[in-house]
């Protein structure tokens, strides 16, 4: 029987040297958006990256892109606040959602920045899937259930990506696979593939990287 949630093989020659040249192009930072006003327009498919602070966003997306230092990590909550624009290539955005679940922000900050979230998961027509990034060693937590239900809610597609996968025991990741299965069973948005990754050991890279590429 086909276990629900599946991994996500790893992509044939073809598609792997497909997802490779596209992140191999041109990646550049466009711009911080911190109101819906400030979007840019749209007018090409995008894909955006969620997690809680710490998952390894700003590392995973180093990786898919080859460049050390385009997304940069910031342990401050101010700073975390920007909606992050990439153009990748001629006819794609790659987006970059600020990292959720900080106790240390403001309350105020953090409404705003949910209002400013939900804002653009509802009303971004061009945006084809959301990756939600889950550390492999803690599984889905309360506050990523909360992020899927929002995704949920404004019908927008998303895909649960693996992070750290080097970090975890073997012993441990059954365990940790069935939770997060089980978890995205309660969720209509969620996509039925997981994608697992390490930015440190390169392992899934050019799986996502095909992944994005094939969406239309």
């Amino acid at each position: 029987m086909k276990l629900p949630f599946p991994l996500v093989e790893a992509p044939d020659s073809i598609a792997a040297e497909a997802g490779r040249k596209l992140f191999a192009g041109p990646v550049d930072f466009l711009k911080g958006v911190v109101a819906m006003s400030g979007l840019p327009p749209a007018d090409r498919l995008e894909v955006c990256f969620a997690g809680r602070s710490n998952v390894g966003k700003s590392s995973l997306i180093n990786a898919l892109t080859g460049r050390k230092r385009l997304a940069r990590a910031s342990n401050t909550p101010g700073r975390t606040q920007e909606i992050n624009y990439f153009t990748l290539g001629d006819e794609r955005y790659m987006v970059d959602l600020p990292g959720y679940g900080y106790a240390e922000a403001p309350v105020a900050v953090v409404e705003k920045w949910q209002r400013l979230l939900k804002s653009y998961l509802s009303g971004r027509p061009t945006l084809r899937r959301a990756f939600v990034l889950v550390d492999s060693r803690h599984g889905i937590k309360p506050v990523d259930d909360e992020i899927m239900s929002l995704l949920d809610s404004a019908a927008v597609a998303f895909q649960v990506v693996l992070t750290k996968d080097d970090k975890i025991k073997d012993k441990d990741r059954e365990k940790m696979l069935a939770q997060v299965r089980e978890k995205l069973s309660k969720h209509p948005a969620a996509f039925p593939e997981l994608i697992s990754t390490s930015a440190e050991k390169g392992d899934g890279i050019a799986t996502l990287r095909s992944v994005i590429n094939e969406l239309v």
